[in-house]
């Protein structure tokens, strides 16, 4: 049984066979998985498809490249949608300082404004993380975000901060780089976490793992991150698989 805790089945590349990759997740043993909507075009679609799915859920959040187009208008609708029985996070939220669309300090402000919300709604965070890693943990302590926790998304730096992240109530979600031959700070991650506050996903249609990567991913490819994990810290992926499950029925308070 495995949890997929960051997909993106709601965006344009799986228009055309959604279903059949639904499906094959299905056969793959995935059986639960949280939908990130990011957008206006992807927070509508992620919601609907958590609620045609029963083991679907759906994230809500502003994407920091995007920030430069937020508003209180953005900020109230994200409120809204958190009463949602099908919201059981924030995000994905963050900063991204590889792209140049919004600015920094416009990405800053609209992350502390997200994280508050969080912290009114008590509602954990996904955090989108390139290239900005000692501003966000400044920010996420500044903004009292272990009140709520939530997930450092795609974890793919050093492992220097993983304690500070695991401090402020965070979880550490490994993706297809944990795959990737020459992906070394991932893999010494993957060995330090704690099982306890180890989280897998695929990001998909993002970052396939080995051996399609390069292609379009998808959920039922999450296996092949438990099964790195697993080699990697000496355990069977059936360990990886139960806890990484366990792990994410807690943090998003599933029964």
């Amino acid at each position: 049984m495995l949890f997929d805790t960051h997909v993106h089945l709601n965006v344009r590349q799986f228009d055309q066979d959604r279903e059949e990759v639904i499906e094959r997740a299905k056969e793959a043993g995935v059986t639960h998985m949280v939908i990130v909507g990011f957008d206006h075009e992807t927070i509508p679609k992620a919601i609907e498809l958590a609620e045609t799915y029963e083991h679907f859920y759906a994230a809500v959040g502003w994407h920091p490249v995007d920030a430069i187009d937020f508003t209180e208008k953005e900020l109230k609708w994200l409120e809204e949608l958190a009463s949602h029985p099908k919201v059981v996070a924030l995000g994905e939220m963050g900063l991204d300082y590889h792209w140049d669309k919004s600015p920094h300090d416009v990405q800053k402000e609209v992350f502390r404004k997200q994280i508050r919300l969080a912290r009114e709604v008590n509602m954990p965070i996904i955090i989108h993380n390139r290239e900005a890693t000692e501003d966000i943990i400044k920010i996420l302590q500044e903004e009292q975000a272990s009140e709520v926790g939530g997930i450092m998304h795609c974890y793919n730096d050093d492992p220097i901060y993983v304690p500070a992240c695991l401090d402020m109530n965070f979880y550490i979600s490994l993706g297809g780089p944990v795959t990737f031959k020459n992906a070394k700070l991932p893999k010494e991650v993957a060995k330090m976490v704690p099982l306890d506050r180890l989280l897998i996903e695929t990001d998909c249609p993002f970052l396939a793992p080995h051996p399609n990567r390069g292609k379009r991913n998808e959920p039922a490819y999450v296996a092949l991150v438990a099964d790195q994990i697993a080699t990697l810290r000496g355990i069977s992926a059936e360990e990886v698989q139960e806890a990484t499950r366990k792990n994410a029925h807690h943090l998003f308070r599933l029964s």
